[in-house]
């Protein structure tokens, strides 16, 4: 009889460690070995400020209710590979620990260029429903799960004080000044629902992806915001992009500025329209307005094109810069 209470005891005791080995580490921490190694994957150099804003409690709330979602999604589909196409996702800034080797294609353009990482089932899907290269991944904005957009307050504020000077008189220095604030995207609040881009890697821990921060900023995200990020093979491809250089330093600085945007625009896979994009040349960096996109062979307009593998031809607008200098002496000489 002692010997069946002692056993009756043990099990007891068992049962009990694995419901409470359960409520510490939520099921999302289990259903993937890489989860297990998120606190290495995700880029820390210091402390951050969503780090400061969220609690651990909070955080492990929203991977658990992602993980409810994508466990939904996963049961709904008969079909599996169609099942690994689509996941929602916490989004965090890509950093320069996903930097390729030198050597490899986009080294050294994280920030310049389309490309995100996102977690295996990815790789599962593209293999599965044999996808062509390039692949892309639409991105979306979950209406309910993410915070407000960028504060619109600012770019408000700009323009007002655009305004006010348009009717006085200001010294060089101060234009100057305020041009480069202007023409900072990150006072651009994000305007865009749905952006598409390419993959880096396969390697984000489940229900975690990690995007350039151009497309965050398009998107109007915060660190660890969520997002819908689907397998895509609808994008047609491009004929004719049209952007406008946020300074016109661009064409001043570069000799050839249209053999040097096109060698950099192949670190896009694709193009958004009403994104800010960013190129690199001799260690400066240069933002750039995609204001029309057209696709081939008809020449539609659309939102969304291809970029890679395009006979894709590119066209200049007037720098942002010289149009608000346009507007500026347009509006002196009214007044005067």
């Amino acid at each position: 009889m002692k010997v069946i209470d002692a056993m009756m005891l043990k099990l007891t005791l068992l049962v009990t460690g694995l419901v409470l080995f359960v409520v510490v580490h939520p099921v999302s921490s289990m259903t993937d070995s890489s989860s297990s190694s998120i606190s290495s994957t995700i880029p820390r150099t210091t402390s951050t400020k969503w780090d400061e804003e969220e609690s651990p409690l909070e955080i492990a709330d929203l991977e658990q209710r992602v993980e409810d979602y994508n466990a939904k999604w996963i049961a709904s589909n008969d079909n599996h590979a169609t099942a690994c196409t689509h996941r929602r996702l916490v989004c965090l800034p890509i950093s320069d620990k996903f930097n390729p080797p030198m050597g490899m294609f986009s080294h050294d353009h994280v920030q310049t260029g389309d490309k995100m990482s996102v977690p295996r089932n990815y790789w599962t899907a593209i293999e599965r429903t044999k996808a062509e290269v390039p692949w892309l991944m639409k991105v979306e904005r979950v209406a309910g799960w993410t915070k407000e957009r960028f504060s619109t307050k600012v770019q408000q504020q700009r323009n007002k004080e655009e305004d006010q000077n348009e009717d006085t008189d200001i010294d060089d220095d101060n234009e100057d000044a305020s041009d480069d604030k202007l023409i900072d995207p990150i006072f651009q609040p994000g305007t865009l629902d749905v952006v598409v881009g390419s993959l880096i890697d396969c390697r984000a821990p489940s229900n975690y992806c990690f995007l350039p921060w151009w497309m965050m900023r398009a998107l109007g995200l915060h660190p660890r915001d969520v997002v819908d990020v689907t397998l895509t093979e609808e994008i047609p491809p491009g004929s004719t992009v049209k952007l406008r250089p946020h300074s016109s330093d661009f064409s001043r600085d570069i000799t050839n500025p249209q053999a040097v945007l096109e060698t950099e625009l192949k670190h896009y896979s694709s193009l958004t329209k009403g994104s800010i994009i960013a190129f690199d040349y001799n260690h400066k960096r240069y933002w750039f307005d995609v204001v029309e996109l057209r696709s081939s062979p008809r020449g539609e307009r659309c939102d969304m094109v291809k970029v890679m593998d395009c006979n894709l031809s590119t066209d200049f607008l007037p720098a942002r810069d010289t149009l608000k200098q346009t507007k500026k002496s347009s509006s002196r000489a009214r007044v005067d």
